[in-house]
């Protein structure tokens, strides 16, 4: 299965669960001897196979266990900095975002919103 954006939380959890069950499997390990290897319960290790939730930690402890831990680099690429954003903030960093442009008229001037 691909994984796609139109696919609920529960069926991406799913597929995940069945692909590292299929990793550890490819390795020959129980799940007790997985669970022991990466650090985790065997409770944590059926429910990740099974497609239930878990914490991000014991997620990242199971796939660096598998030795998959480098490949989250491209699930989640560092982002490029916009060239515009850099000319805008003059080579710092950005920490915050702007006000959503379509929440208010830029004609208007600035409120709380409170006032009657």
């Amino acid at each position: 299965m691909k994984l796609e954006n139109s696919l609920s939380d529960e069926a991406v959890l799913e597929e995940l669960g069945r692909r590292i069950a299929r990793h550890r499997l490819n390795r020959n390990l129980t799940q007790a001897a997985f669970a022991k290897e990466a650090g985790v319960s065997q409770r944590t290790v059926h429910r990740v196979e099974h497609g239930h939730s878990t914490q991000a930690a014991n997620l990242i402890r199971v796939l660096r266990a598998l030795g998959l831990v480098d490949r989250l680099d491209a699930l989640v690429p560092a982002p490029a900095p916009s060239p515009v954003q850099q000319v805008k903030l003059g080579g710092r960093e950005r920490r915050r975002a702007s006000s959503d442009p379509g929440t208010r008229d830029s004609d208007e001037p600035w409120s709380w919103g409170d006032e009657q």
